[in-house]
């Protein structure tokens, strides 16, 4: 072998194994851009038993729903995970594109897996959220109800999800808040009465209260073990069907606006292309949330021309937003509602920036 075809090979051999791990390797990073966006009026494929069917995505029962025009799209942030080298320089370049440390999103003290658990728990949060929000704002009479118990919890075997809540210590408990309310001013150790009705028949229980999960737990209040939530008294029932993979607390005010709109006549949206984001409380108090400038530029790429935003994020959305959209600033639910009107009646609603 000549000695120009050794230093040849002596000089691609590095270079060789540098372009293999520049994109087979992993790097600590992750790229976050625009995601999908799932139209709260269309519908959504979903398992039952053993079929896929459609069904709308705001699916409601034990009372007619009202038809409804345009979209109105809640919005998402795409994360893109075990990126190579070359990866993350594709990423950087593009504009649409935030490459940030992995330790930002996946903090290194807890898996992948217990993160999309935790954006799994806070997305059924959401939704009941904007369920009790939507039923308040309309007026809807609610009862407090177990959606989940802990089966290492206080109320296990003495609870059931489906169960109606009717009293707490012998005093009556209206809906979820104040379940929530009567059972926290107790502490571990203390004995809690829940009065309930189960198919049809009031019974009653005594339980024990427990100390919090988890290191931020308080050690003085008690803690029963179950997730409650609240349905219509008039036996109206509001299913939401989202796409599993979809997480996090964000969508909840696009969700309570959606169940409005189905619950009342009218449109919110006037037949109007919109979109928005932001964490709904049961009072309707929206809160702000991550990514926002990714929320609407995916937002803007189907089309709409309407995007609520909580007042807490307006700086941000206000700073480099897309051509043709409209962003509404919005702090509760009424006032959102109130905005859309204004927004698809030919007013001028309150805007960012």
């Amino acid at each position: 072998m000549s000695r120009r075809l050794s230093t040849l090979l002596a000089a691609l051999v590095p270079a060789i194994l540098l372009l293999v791990l520049a994109t087979s390797a992993t790097v600590p990073l992750v790229a976050m851009g625009p995601g999908p966006t799932y139209d709260t009026f269309a519908e959504s494929e979903v398992e039952r038993g053993d079929r896929v069917e459609a069904v709308p995505v705001i699916e409601v029962a034990g009372r007619e729903a009202d038809e409804t025009t345009g979209s109105l799209r809640m919005t998402t942030v795409a994360v893109r995970d075990r990126l190579t080298l070359v990866d993350a320089v594709r990423f950087w370049l593009d504009e649409d594109q935030v490459v940030v440390p992995r330790d930002q999103v996946f903090p290194p003290d807890r898996s992948r897996d217990e993160v999309e658990q935790t954006n799994s728990a806070e997305m059924v949060g959401s939704e009941n959220s904007a369920e009790v929000a939507a039923y308040r704002h309309l007026g809807i009479p609610m009862r407090p109800r177990v959606e989940g118990v802990d089966p290492e919890g206080a109320a296990a075997g003495l609870l059931r999800t489906g169960d109606l809540l009717t009293t707490v210590d012998g005093q009556q408990v209206a809906d979820s808040s104040a379940v929530v309310a009567r059972v926290g001013e107790h502490r571990p150790g203390d004995e809690v009465r829940i009065g309930f009705t189960r198919d049809g028949r009031e019974e009653t229980t005594t339980t024990t209260t427990l100390r919090p999960a988890g290191p931020d737990g308080d050690p003085d209040q008690g803690r029963i073990g179950i997730l409650v939530g609240d349905t219509p008294a008039d036996g109206t029932d509001v299913r939401i069907n989202i796409d599993p993979d979809v997480g996090g607390p964000s969508a909840g005010l696009v969700l309570a606006i959606a169940i409005v709109d189905k619950l009342s006549p009218g449109e919110s949206t006037g037949g109007a292309e919109v979109a928005g984001t932001g964490t709904i409380e049961p009072d309707g108090t929206v809160g702000p949330i991550g990514g926002i400038s990714h929320k609407i530029q995916a937002a803007s790429e189907v089309g709409a021309t309407e995007f609520l935003v909580p007042a807490g994020n307006c700086a941000e959305a206000a700073a480099d937003p897309p051509d043709g959209i409209r962003l509404i600033e919005v702090d509760t639910l009424a006032g959102a509602l109130e905005a859309l009107e204004a927004a698809t009646s030919g007013g001028e609603p309150p805007t960012c920036g």
